[in-house]
């Protein structure tokens, strides 16, 4: 080949240049047939000066007008969860109290001293009670206090002119005393289905027409309302109880029904207790709403 040399079989130097002159001349003609001269390179943007580009606008007509939601059917579901300014009325605030309680202060004292009475001296002596006496036993003793105070029941039930109630508790009265050994048992209620009528005199005033007045919390007695402090003394003059001498009699008869009842119970209260923040407004509430019930009812 004429392009390498004889002595060494390398490329000599003339063929070298002349494939290069050869391609240069093809590359000119190449880009003078592309590009016409009469047609001007378009302008190299400067990279600084570029405009942004514009946002995608956004389509107003992607949600139906305010108009177009009704009560049954509206964006949000069947209900509108949030009224007029903002809130739903589902979680409108509560009252800050459901009774007076002008006496917050001493209350709360007598509720920290009945605290400390039933969980460091009831609550031990129930709890070994509790132990040692047979449930059976427990709620034939309570049975029997039950039926001893069927006069305030009675009487409660008449005065509300709930006269079915009044005549299941005289019916009540008469089988548990008989059959029922003196109220230790209750054939009345599973025999005859005679449910006790859950009646006071509390509620007696509350269906006249008086309000529950401010919320008093008594020693010994727990929490109560002026309403109900002004029933205490009827209650006592309908329980049997209260007429049995001497005195001290009749208050040991009482404190052993309320540890009876507390056998029964003061692992509820540890436990509502345990469950608030506040126990004192805790049992407040619950017991004034109880007792709306019970009037209500």
């Amino acid at each position: 080949m004429f392009f390498c040399s004889r002595d060494t079989g390398h490329p000599t130097l003339p063929a070298v240049c002349g494939v290069l002159i050869v391609i240069l001349l093809l590359q000119g003609c190449a880009a003078h047939s592309s590009i016409p001269v009469t047609t001007p390179l378009p302008p190299i943007e400067d990279p600084m000066v570029m405009e942004a580009p514009q946002e995608t606008p956004i389509i107003q007509e992607a949600l139906p007008a305010d108009d177009e939601f009704d009560d049954e059917d509206d964006f949000f579901g069947e209900d509108d969860f949030f009224d007029e300014e903002g809130l739903s009325e589902e979680f409108e605030e509560t009252p800050e109290a459901l009774v007076a309680d002008p006496l917050a202060p001493f209350n709360r004292l007598m509720f920290g001293l009945n605290d400390k009475l039933l969980l460091w001296v009831v609550k031990p002596v129930a709890t070994g009670y509790r132990a040692v006496t047979p449930t059976v036993v427990r709620r034939g003793v309570s049975n029997f206090f039950d039926n001893l105070k069927t006069p305030v029941r009675l009487i409660s039930s008449l005065l509300q002119g709930k006269i079915k109630g009044a005549g299941s508790e005289l019916g009540r009265f008469l089988v548990n005393s008989t059959v029922g050994v003196l109220g230790f048992a209750d054939p009345a209620d599973h025999w005859l289905h005679l449910q006790p009528s859950d009646e006071d005199l509390g509620q007696v005033l509350g269906a006249w027409g008086v309000g529950n007045g401010m919320y008093i919390v008594w020693p010994l007695l727990g929490p109560s309302s002026l309403r109900d402090s002004a029933s205490i003394p009827g209650y006592f003059y309908l329980n049997p109880v209260g007429y049995i001498k001497p005195a001290k009699l009749s208050l040991g008869i009482s404190a052993y029904e309320k540890l009876n009842e507390a056998s029964f119970s003061i692992d509820d209260y540890v436990a509502l207790k345990a469950s608030a923040l506040d126990p004192y407004t805790f049992i407040r509430d619950l017991y004034i709403q109880s007792r709306n019930k019970k009037v209500q009812e």
